[in-house]
């Protein structure tokens, strides 16, 4: 039984991920919505990047790790749509096994390293708020550089563990994957039976990691807002408010849809409702990201608008 279990292992040289659609339209239409999106995504994201790197105004702690959080936003979203948008543009649904590896390696990477930073940038706002006199002692840049390359080097301990475990687990149900891109809870269901168990307790490990994360997040604001609530003018307490929300929203959206992609009951789980969540943690935040952090952020605005001006002046 061993031997057979491995040989089906070594057979898959290629997974079939989910379509979109079967009608040529709609497929058409899915191509030019997702392009739509990336494009957005990289425009934002990029300009955020390029506007916080060149504007001294702007190298503050929050900004720094606001610019980590662009870049894995990039990262992120180029490891899952680009192959989406050419299998619906050429209407084929195979990836090569290693291509599906390396989708994993850098979806669990990307993905384990913004919820860590979003945990770190959490740290920020609560020192900012609650202790605002030693905000430059605990957060110094020698500090912010420590915590953004703990937070990419989570996410690649992660990435390797999660990755070498996945793809050693016996293959035995085929080679389709129920997703758009090679996500381990589908990929799973292809397994052995009881082969996954190894792969499932390590699962458990980054899910305990990941719940002492938002532990941490949920207790950071529970002292903002117990701060902010203090404050006894209405202006101070708004400007307060704007300071944390975005972080929330951002921090909010991501972590509810991944959790629910990966914790929820079998019962619950279908195609379509897996595909939507897996849209909306996976595509949507790179999106609407840097809206999110922009919005409330009049320093990088006015960097944005000046960035701009200048490249349009430039082509003049």
């Amino acid at each position: 039984m061993r031997r057979k279990q491995m040989s089906n292992h070594s057979s898959i040289t290629e997974f079939l991920l989910l379509a979109f659609a079967d009608m040529r339209e709609l497929q058409l239409l899915h191509f030019w919505l997702f392009l739509g999106i990336y494009l957005a995504a990289l425009l934002a994201n990029g300009l955020i990047i390029t506007a916080i790197a060149c504007d001294h105004r702007l190298h503050t702690p929050m900004n720094f790790f606001l610019l980590n959080l662009s870049l894995l936003d990039l990262g992120s979203i180029s490891t899952t749509v680009p192959k989406a948008m050419a299998s619906s543009l050429w209407d084929t649904r195979a990836i090569s096994f290693l291509g599906c590896a390396a989708q994993v390696f850098f979806v669990f990477f990307l993905f384990g390293a913004e919820y860590s930073l979003l945990t770190v940038m959490a740290y920020d706002r609560y020192v900012a708020i609650c202790k605002p006199l030693h905000y430059g002692t605990l957060l110094g840049s020698r500090a912010c550089v420590h915590m953004a390359a703990a937070a990419w080097g989570s996410g690649f301990l992660h990435a390797v563990l999660h990755t070498a475990n996945t793809f050693s687990v016996p293959l035995c149900q085929g080679n389709a994957v129920d997703q758009f891109f090679c996500e381990i809870p589908q990929i799973l269901k292809l397994a052995c039976s009881d082969a996954y168990l190894r792969e499932v307790g390590v699962l458990a490990v980054g899910v305990c990691f990941g719940f002492g994360c938002f532990v941490f997040i949920v207790l950071s604001y529970v002292q903002i807002f117990r701060a902010v609530l203090r404050i006894p003018s209405e202006q101070g307490r708004y400007k307060a408010f704007s300071m944390c929300l975005p972080h929330l929203a951002v921090a909010s959206l991501f972590i509810s849809t991944v959790m629910f992609a990966y914790l929820k009951p079998p019962s619950l789980s279908s195609p379509s409702l897996d595909l939507l969540v897996a849209v909306l943690y996976s595509v949507v935040p790179p999106a609407v990201n840097p809206f999110l952090y922009s919005i409330r952020n009049q320093d990088l605005q006015d960097a944005l608008k000046k960035l701009i001006q200048s490249v349009i002046f430039q082509k003049q």
